[in-house]
């Protein structure tokens, strides 16, 4: 059995461990924040501690029935999956959350170790964590990334479509799929361009490109 000291020991290191974590996503602004992954982390811890005791308090003679102490922690992580898909959020072609979700999951890993008594596994852990939540941030900043965009255009009904996307091109984006709506009584034509880049002026680019062209009625980005 766990010594009454040992369960506290493990549920204070796990509470702290999920603060910790939490305060740098919080400060992200992201909803899984302080309470949400100290939460997380100590129902974890006791989730551990339960299989673990569950298995040596069993009476069952495990000659007849062998009783798994992994089989009630595992619904830990089945759990975390729920809460996880919670704060993924769809933005048209962006996807935000992930990294809030795999912190979820992660700490909910760290949480059974410490359950486990695994002490230098959970705190290995935790420091690879907030090693890729604050330094690697970092270096991602300082990485040019790829971003992509919808350009909604509006224009009059033209002969040479071409000449426009060839105009969008020139400003240094690449263009990965155009859908067309054609509106014959109101002489329009409408796009949507989905557009990618890793430059942050190319929106500008694109909007002058498209106010020096007379054909062109509308424009709008969107995410």
């Amino acid at each position: 059995m766990i010594e009454p000291y040992e369960i506290i020991l493990r549920l204070v290191i796990g509470a702290i461990i999920g603060a910790v974590i939490g305060y740098e996503r919080q400060q992200h602004g992201r909803p899984a924040g302080i309470r949400t992954h100290l939460l997380v982390c100590t129902a974890s811890v006791i989730i551990m501690i339960i299989s673990t005791e569950y298995y040596h308090l069993s009476s069952i003679d495990p000659s007849y029935v062998r009783v798994d102490p992994a089989r009630i922690a595992a619904g830990a992580i089945t759990g975390v999956g729920f809460l996880g898909a919670g704060v993924i959020i769809k933005s048209g072609p962006s996807v935000l959350g992930l990294t809030t979700a795999a912190c979820l999951w992660m700490i909910s890993a760290i949480g059974l170790a410490i359950g486990g008594g695994l002490y230098t596994l959970s705190i290995s852990g935790f420091i690879l964590t907030y090693f890729s939540l604050f330094l690697v941030r970092k270096f991602e900043k300082n990485s040019p990334a790829l971003h992509y965009k919808i350009l909604s255009i509006s224009t009059k009904i033209r002969e040479q479509n071409q000449q426009l996307l060839d105009s969008i091109k020139e400003t240094g984006c690449v263009i990965t799929n155009i859908d067309y709506e054609l509106n014959k009584e109101q002489n329009r034509l409408s796009y949507n361009i989905t557009i990618s880049f890793k430059q942050d002026n190319i929106q500008e680019k694109i909007i002058k490109v498209l106010n020096e062209d007379p054909t062109v009625m509308s424009m709008a980005f969107h995410r």
